[in-house]
C-alpha cells in the first residue's frame, strides 16, 4: 500500500506564479481580492471575500530564514562598499545600516509569508487540496 502524500498528484496544481504575485501582496492566493493576513504576521483562518480555507497554511520559520538570508545577501555587499569607499564614521555607518536592516526585513516578513502560504496552496500542500479544485 502506497505512503499517503501531504499533496495531490503531479499535473493537478494550481497556477503557481499568479498565486505567488497574490501572496507577495498579501492577499489571497485563491481570489487576489481578500487580505491573506489579520495583523501583522497572523494569516485568517478563511478568506473573507472567497471563502477559501487559509488554515491549513504551514509556513512556520521559512519566512524569517528567507528573510535573513535576502537581508544579509542585500547589506552585506552595501556594507562592505559604503565601508571601503566612503569611510564613514562608524557610529553613521552602523546607525545606518542598522536602520537599514530593520526596515528590510519589517518590509521582507510579511510579504514572504504571503509567498510561502501561496505556494503551499498551489501545490496542494498540507490540506489545501482537500476539497475545491
Amino acid at each position: 500500500m502506497p505512503a499517503p502524500t501531504d499533496h495531490a498528484p503531479e499535473g493537478n496544481d494550481r497556477p503557481l506564479l499568479p498565486a505567488m504575485l497574490r501572496g507577495w501582496r498579501r492577499r489571497c492566493p485563491s481570489c487576489g481580492a481578500g487580505p491573506l493576513l489579520r495583523g501583522y504576521l497572523t494569516v485568517r483562518d478563511s478568506c473573507p471575500v472567497c471563502g477559501e480555507a487559509l488554515h491549513h497554511q504551514r509556513a512556520d520559520d521559512g519566512p524569517a530564514y528567507l528573510t535573513i538570508l535576502i537581508v544579509g545577501h542585500v547589506m552585506a555587499p552595501l556594507l562592505l562598499v559604503a565601508f571601503t569607499v566612503f569611510r564613514p564614521d562608524p557610529l553613521v555607518l552602523a546607525s545606518f545600516f542598522a536602520t537599514g536592516t530593520v526596515a528590510l526585513s519589517l518590509y521582507l516578513l510579511p510579504r514572504l509569508k504571503g509567498v510561502m502560504v501561496a505556494v503551499q496552496w498551489a501545490r496542494r500542500m498540507h490540506g489545501f487540496g482537500l476539497g475545491a479544485p
